[in-house]
């Protein structure tokens, strides 16, 4: 995939005038490198995006150089979802880098067809780490083994069988599980419960804290000495 750039000259270009004519600007950077400013044409960039997304190696080309580049962090307009902005990251290609990369699950576990369970996706993404060249556009995740209410697809289990990714984080976080109907509330409001009882437990060490400090307070407050009586 290949992505056609030129230079943008702040001074001459305006940001809103770029956009009105179809354009994003956009940054290229990476270490060692003096950052440049880019016009990217936003209906290529888009085609490009959906296929590569962010953890896909791109061929920029621009003032006669060809530069394998990232799609990073890209800035899109709150209310209609457009792409205002993008940077191209230069990465060293000798190099492991890390980043996040989508989830993609396949198949009917058969424990949502034979015992009417429901498919609980825990994780979305993963974070992994490679070189820039080995990095996956995505990950796919075949659920259709999860035959019981037990079974458990593990962080470990992905991509088992590729040497050259390495997945981040704790092996045996669950990435995706199925529970009977009746738990399926209880599952997604687990975490919410969790915080309410972080919450009250805070408020309560607080109240507790407030107390010792005005008992504490009385103490050592100097008492007025008794008034004679006439």
């Amino acid at each position: 995939m290949e992505l056609t750039a030129v230079i943008r000259k702040k001074e001459a270009e305006k940001v809103d005038a770029l956009r009105a004519q179809g354009k994003i600007p956009a940054v290229l950077y990476g270490p060692g490198k003096d950052a440049v400013s880019l016009i990217l044409d936003k209906k290529e960039f888009e085609k490009v995006f959906k296929e590569a997304g962010e953890s896909t190696l791109v061929i920029l080309r621009f003032d006669k150089e060809e530069l394998p580049v990232l799609i990073h962090d890209i800035q899109r307009d709150p209310v209609s979802s457009n792409i205002l902005h993008t940077d191209l990251y230069q990465p060293p290609l000798d190099k492991k880098i890390a980043l996040k990369v989508p989830l993609v699950f396949e198949g009917v576990p058969l424990a949502v067809r034979d015992l009417a369970g429901t498919l609980i996706k825990n994780i979305q993404e993963v974070e992994v780490r490679a070189l820039p060249r080995d990095l996956p556009h995505e990950i796919s995740v075949n659920v259709e083994n999860l035959a019981t209410f037990e079974a458990r697809i593990l962080l470990k289990d992905l991509l088992s069988d590729n040497p050259n990714v390495e997945i981040l984080g704790h092996e045996d976080e669950i990435v995706a599980q199925v529970v009977p109907p009746e738990k399926v509330e209880e599952e997604l409001a687990l975490p919410v419960e969790e915080k309410v009882e972080d919450v009250e437990k805070i408020e309560k060490e607080k109240k507790e804290e407030e107390g010792e400090e005005e008992t504490a307070a009385g103490e050592a407050a100097p008492k007025e000495p008794a008034k004679e009586k006439k």
